[in-house]
């Protein structure tokens, strides 16, 4: 009987599963009952109530609002904005280069092929720690001092400090304000779509457009009101050995931009012109019989085409773009990274600290992977 039974494929194949899953189990037993023991012999306390220990160490630069004398916990939260900025901005401004890299590698002009050809070949098969180091020291050795800075238009200064750009500057309850307009463009959108699915018949314009819209900024000038919000322009000016006001770029944030949007277009443009040409050239003969010029040709017909092609490998490209992120230690840019290496040292909590920055990444990733997803999920045939 046990012979037949070992004959079922369907047997054997639960019995190989229970067994892996039987030692990956025992492997975790191993390792944690290890884990403990090798703590207790060095009295290593395991937890996390030093979050919220004041953290008492600086972070250069931050999106979200940070001072010394707050939380271990909240230099976390800072850390992980700073990450999602430098990967949100890198892949956006990635994606338009890329664009255009990949459609000057099809140009007819023999130059500009040529030229983003030696672009793509140079950039893809350098280091992009190398890259990073090299315009790091650019934006530090290379560029004047900040009473010698360089004037390109009015209000732009560049220096060794960095880039300084025109801002504005908010008073008033900011964050609330922000909150309350994302949950405005929300509501706003759903409403849109609510509408749109009732009236079917007013998709190309009309009163189903017009509400949305209208109420959202109605909602966000009361909301302003309410918060009392407010906001001037600011310009910046030398004064002493620096220049105050407006918005700066320093140079550590601003090598990293630049390292990152350089490498992840060469790959982007490479996956952008691949998707372009699996398109058959008969589509691109289809559109010239119809009159259309090839400008109307690609982005009408050959793209939305191209772009069940191109998701599925640019997906990857933008979650190596957000692990690339880790490389910003490398130019002192104080990403999660860097916050996480600062905590271990001062707390001494490395388990925990790793712990926090595997599962920041691993939902940064799951999100990023979802979203392209949906969006390959939206292009790719329907069939029956």
């Amino acid at each position: 009987m046990l012979a037949a039974l070992w004959d079922s494929p369907r047997l054997r194949a639960w019995a190989g599963q229970a067994l892996l899953l039987l030692l990956f189990v025992g492997t975790l037993v191993w390792l944690a009952g290890n884990t403990v023991e090798n703590l207790a012999v060095r009295s290593i306390r395991v937890g996390f109530d030093f979050l919220t220990r004041p953290a008492n160490f600086p972070i250069s630069e931050s999106v979200i609002p940070y001072s010394p004398t707050d939380s271990f916990a909240w230099a976390y939260v800072v850390g992980v904005g700073n990450t999602l900025t430098i990967s949100a901005l890198a892949i956006l401004f990635a994606t338009l280069l890329g664009l255009f890299v990949g459609l000057a590698r099809r140009s007819a002009h023999p130059m500009l092929s040529g030229a983003a050809g030696v672009f793509v070949t140079v950039v893809r098969n350098t280091p992009l720690i190398v890259q990073l180091l090299f315009w790091y020291a650019l934006a530090t050795t290379a560029l004047p001092a900040p009473r010698n800075a360089l004037h390109p238009l009015p209000g732009i200064y560049l220096s060794q400090r960095g880039l300084y750009l025109p801002g504005i500057e908010w008073s008033g309850n900011g964050w609330g304000f922000a909150a309350g307009t994302t949950a405005i463009l929300i509501a706003a959108v759903l409403l849109a779509r609510r509408l749109r699915r009732r009236s079917p018949q007013d998709r190309q314009g009309g009163m189903v457009r017009i509400l949305p819209v209208a109420g959202a900024l109605i909602a966000a000038l009361l909301l302003a009101w309410a918060t009392g919000i407010g906001a001037r322009a600011s310009l910046p000016e030398l004064r002493g050995f620096n220049f105050t006001g407006g918005m700066r770029l320093s140079p550590e944030f601003a090598a990293l931009m630049v390292g990152l949007v350089l490498y992840t277009a060469a790959f982007i443009g490479e996956i952008i012109r691949g998707g372009i040409d699996a398109v058959g050239r008969g589509q691109w003969e289809a559109g010239r019989a119809l009159g259309l010029s090839e400008r109307q040709t690609l982005m009408r017909i050959v793209m939305p085409q191209a772009l069940r092609v191109i998701i599925p490998p640019l997906t990857t490209q933008y979650l190596s773009t957000v692990k690339n992120s880790t490389l910003a230690l490398a130019v002192g840019f104080p990403e999660l990274g860097l916050v996480i290496g600062t905590v271990i040292n001062q707390t001494g909590q490395a388990l925990e600290s790793i712990a926090i920055l595997l599962a920041v990444y691993l939902t940064i990733g799951s999100t990023v992977s979802l979203l392209m997803n949906w969006c390959n999920a939206r292009t790719a045939l329907a069939t029956r």
